[in-house]
């Protein structure tokens, strides 16, 4: 761009030691004199150029470094390397549960409503029972008669009074009455709808006075707690060495932009055929009732660590027709001479970002282009402008 600039000043100030400037001569509008001048401007104009191309060689030669490539490079030194492998899976817990009835019958109350709190065992609704609590006083009543006699026979059987028919009998009867009454308060139990565990009542499907019996469709209450949720996701196969209880995991919740730390809970013993998976569970926080079961998470687990890591920039990275992957590094030189680069092949393992680890090829504190990686060849002379620090700086 200065060579233009220069050109055309150098063309104006000539322009204007003539006779008639160009203005002049188009308003004249003689054909042949325009021409003329046209021609003589534009032998001018060639020799100005290839006077600067006199300048710009004579500059090159003094500099020394005019006509080499300009990169940056960066000295790779050891750092903490954390590898992360990206699954998706959604929000779950044990204790998120459907209430059924046991029994057919009457809704006849209801005890608590939507989004309140239970006690595990505390009663959430009752089923007219159909007269079975009448049963159940009498065959109590039945119970405590057996009872007696039972006594008073084991009581005349210890003085040897009686025959022992009438003591094994009495026995039998108080025994088998004392069964069917813990038979029925078993069954009278069914009709009443408790609390499985401790949590919130999260749905009420039935209205007080509705007719409920067992089977598909008929739950009453959903009753949640949220205090030991977990994301169970599917991870590949050939994860199965590195992923294992214990490892760090980073849960983001995307509809809520919030992001918690964890580890691995524990992991399946069985692959899965269909997709050569296994299950990892991971327990998540509530994060004070914002977290929900089924919530859609995205899973970050740590299946690799390595804290003496050189990590180089993928954009630096080539490859070759044989598939060598190489890179360009820094051989510095003595005295006023130019730095050289030299092709290196390395050998790479895994990518986090937009760094990716070198496992050969390099040492700590070599200098690898970055910056006019992909315009340097091997053995080229360059110029090396301000060095980067780091790797991953």
């Amino acid at each position: 761009m200065k060579k233009f600039i220069s050109l055309f000043l150098l063309l104006g100030l000539l322009a204007c030691g003539e006779e008639q400037s160009v203005d002049q001569v188009i308003e004249g509008k003689d054909l042949d004199a325009i021409r003329t001048m046209r021609n003589d401007i534009s032998g001018q104009k060639k020799a100005l150029e290839a006077q600067l191309v006199q300048l710009d060689s004579a500059i090159a030669a003094i500099d020394g470094g005019g006509n080499l490539p300009l990169v940056t490079s960066m000295a790779v030194e050891p750092q903490l390397f954390n590898h992360y492998l990206d699954l998706q899976g959604g929000v779950s817990t044990k204790q998120n549960v459907l209430v059924y009835p046991e029994m057919a019958g009457t809704l006849v109350k209801v005890y608590v409503r939507e989004g309140q709190r239970v006690k595990k065992g505390q009663l959430l609704g009752l089923i007219d029972d159909g007269g079975t609590s009448s049963s159940l006083a009498q065959m109590k009543a039945q119970a405590e008669l057996a009872k007696t006699t039972y006594e008073r026979q084991k009581r005349l059987w210890d003085q040897n009074i009686g025959s022992e028919i009438q003591f094994l009998q009495a026995k039998t009867n108080y025994e088998a009455q004392k069964n069917a009454v813990a038979q029925m308060e078993s069954t009278l139990g069914k009709f009443r709808l408790v609390a499985p565990f401790s949590g919130v009542v999260d749905d009420v499907f039935k209205d007080q006075g509705t007719v409920v019996s067992p089977g598909p469709g008929a739950e009453v209450f959903r009753v949640v707690n949220l205090s030991d949720m977990f994301i169970e996701v599917d991870v590949p196969e050939a994860h199965l060495p590195n992923v294992t209880a214990g490892k760090t995991v980073e849960v983001y919740f995307p509809i809520l932009d919030e992001t918690v730390k964890t580890k691995v809970r524990q992991t399946g013993n069985f692959i899965k055929p269909g997709n050569r998976s296994f299950r990892a569970e991971i327990p998540v926080p509530a994060l004070g009732g914002k977290v929900k079961p089924n919530m859609v998470a995205k899973v970050r687990i740590n299946d690799y660590t390595n804290g003496e890591a050189l990590l180089i920039p993928q954009s630096v990275v080539s490859e070759n027709a044989a598939g060598e992957q190489y890179i360009y590094v820094v051989q510095p030189q003595e005295g006023d001479k130019n730095p050289t680069v030299t092709k290196a092949v390395i050998k790479t393992g895994l990518t986090q970002g937009d760094y990716i680890e070198v496992l050969d090829g390099i040492a700590q504190g070599t200098e690898i282009i970055i910056e006019g990686a992909r315009s340097v060849r091997d053995k080229q002379e360059v110029k090396v402008l301000t060095s980067e620090l780091t790797s991953n700086e």
